[in-house]
């Protein structure tokens, strides 16, 4: 499996650091490099690209003015000397931001997450999933399954609860991440609780005990997970 991927940059030695950067990675493959943003959206429109690197602050058409006019996205990471775009690239679905002067450590962490995304993106619908990607904090976030202990809705976002870290907030109703998960380990008990069923200790009084201690209650609309969960034990 590789990934076919351009970069765009209008500093030529950009350009040669990601090119040094990805010939490093034997799952990506660069087909080209462009030092202006309207031949490489030219490009995009004929050619098929899994991945792109971009360059923010470009003359004539900028990076995110690129992204935004592609009817079909790959998978974007941008590349910035400046922190204060990471928001717009955030709302167009970016996977990460790189800050200039480019890290490979940190080039490194944002191909592989590159690489599992696409994976998980082209794998099938019934396929066994052992992580969720969401978006937080500027940036797609790679989350075990086998550390989430329940999911907090909070009107539009999400509030998803890992044992042994902060919580992590994304931009997600409810009802979206419950079709990401594997249905016999994550239940809906409530309009505003997902729990993780390997993580619930007790079941008292239409309410779960979870391994943290937590209670959450269960609405009369879910009630039928009490006897589910006791036919499991």
């Amino acid at each position: 499996m590789q990934l076919k991927c351009i970069a765009v940059d209008d500093e030529p030695p950009a350009l040669e650091l990601i090119d040094e950067y990805v010939s490093r990675f034997s799952e990506l493959t660069l087909l080209h490099k462009f030092d202006d943003a309207i031949s490489a959206a030219e490009f995009l429109r004929s050619n098929p690209v899994d991945l792109l690197f971009i360059d923010i602050n470009m003359p004539d058409i900028n990076g995110i003015e690129l992204v935004k006019a592609l009817d079909e996205k790959p998978i974007v990471i941008f590349t910035t000397a400046y922190k204060k775009f990471a928001f717009e690239g955030f709302e167009l679905e970016a996977l990460d931001y790189l800050l200039k002067p480019i890290d490979f450590t940190r080039f490194s962490k944002a191909v592989h997450k590159a690489v599992e995304y696409y994976q998980y993106k082209k794998s099938t619908a019934n396929s066994i999933h052992e992580h969720l990607f969401v978006r937080s904090e500027y940036r797609v976030v790679k989350i075990s399954l086998e550390e989430v202990e329940y999911i907090e809705s909070l009107e539009d976002y999400i509030k998803i609860h890992i044992t042994n870290g902060r919580p992590i907030l994304t931009l997600m109703p409810l009802k979206k991440v419950l079709e990401k998960l594997p249905p016999e380990r994550f239940k809906r008990i409530h309009r505003s609780y997902i729990v993780s069923v390997n993580k619930v200790r007790a079941v008292l009084n239409r309410k779960v005990q979870l391994a943290s201690s937590t209670e959450l209650p269960i609405s009369e609309s879910y009630t039928s997970f009490i006897d589910d969960w006791m036919k499991g034990r």
